[in-house]
């Protein structure tokens, strides 16, 4: 059990590190103004950050990410893991509803980290270029909205991220658990680490894809009142008013930069995972053979069922 935890927070860490400056693009390009856009696209949103703020301004807001996603990791793995076993059958059913348990658990965590990195990510940029820097680092931001706007401020858009979180993680660990079987990942296997990074990225994309509307939805709501103008009163109405703006095209604001970062971000965190478990428990094993005076088992040929 501990270690399910253990491997979540290793792989959420090398996770952030890969990914954060594809999530500063995503959430530039989800919330720009549509009147007066600052971004093309998104190589032009790189490279102007890039241009204007140094490759620093990639990371900007990484410190609530890196405390938060590992921590974050830890429970979706952990969680899954055990909610896995306790189901008792690994299935491809109960590794979807293993998955959406632990999607939703974790939004306790993931909404006010993803709040203070929206709103870190936003701060001296395009429309609030003029505003002095409120935030010193992600910490002092959530205790500044905390003190502005009591739990309330710091768990918004809460709804949004558990609509997003909840199918999210069940087609996540779905994805990995079909694709880990038919490609045939067994401990021993020489080319474990290229099909392990293979489903690993391809369950982060198809994770993404199935509730990305939902995403910029959450963005827009987190980011709304930054520049002391309230737009939005609630889900339904910052949907009705993003789509009469913008039309559908709003609601895939920012794919290609999640997308981009989706595949290496989740082949470097399940990867690691995996690779983990792996070794933890073929240590372990061998500790017990050891002991026993017998030789030890192959480490867990499945690794999807960790």
């Amino acid at each position: 059990m501990a270690l399910d935890f253990l491997a979540g927070c290793v792989g959420g860490a090398a996770g952030v590190l890969v990914g954060h400056p594809f999530d500063t693009v995503k959430v530039r390009l989800q919330v720009q103004n549509v009147e007066k856009p600052l971004y093309r696209g998104t190589l032009h949103c790189f490279q102007s950050i890039i241009k204007q703020e140094t490759t620093f301004g990639l990371y900007k807001g990484i410190g609530s990410p890196m405390m938060g996603l590992t921590f974050i990791n830890a429970l979706v793995f952990g969680v899954q893991g055990n909610t896995l076993r306790a189901l008792g059958k690994d299935t491809p059913m109960n590794q979807f509803l293993a998955g959406s348990a632990a999607g939703a658990i974790q939004c306790v965590i993931c909404c006010p980290m993803e709040l203070a990195k929206t709103r870190m990510q936003l701060q001296g940029t395009g429309e609030y270029k003029l505003k002095s820097k409120n935030y010193k680092n992600s910490l002092d931001c959530l205790v500044k909205i905390y003190r502005k706007e009591g739990l309330k401020g710091i768990n918004r858009g809460m709804v949004s991220t558990f609509m997003r979180e909840t199918p999210s993680f069940g087609f996540y660990f779905l994805t990995y658990d079909c694709l880990t079987r038919y490609l045939g990942c067994e401990a021993e296997d020489s080319y474990i680490i290229p099909k392990l990074l293979l489903a690993g990225g391809m369950s982060g994309i198809v994770s993404w894809l199935s509730t990305y509307p939902v995403d910029v939805i959450k963005s827009r709501l987190q980011a709304d009142g930054v520049g002391g103008i309230v737009r939005y009163h609630g889900i339904l109405d910052c949907v009705r008013k993003s789509y009469h703006a913008e039309g559908l095209r709003v609601f895939t604001r920012g794919l290609t930069s999640t997308l981009l970062r989706a595949f290496p971000v989740n082949a470097a965190t399940f990867a690691t995972v995996t690779v983990f478990l792996m070794y933890m428990r073929s240590e372990e094993n061998q500790i017990r053979g050891d002991l026993s005076g017998c030789e030890a088992g192959p480490a867990i040929q499945q690794p999807s069922s960790f």
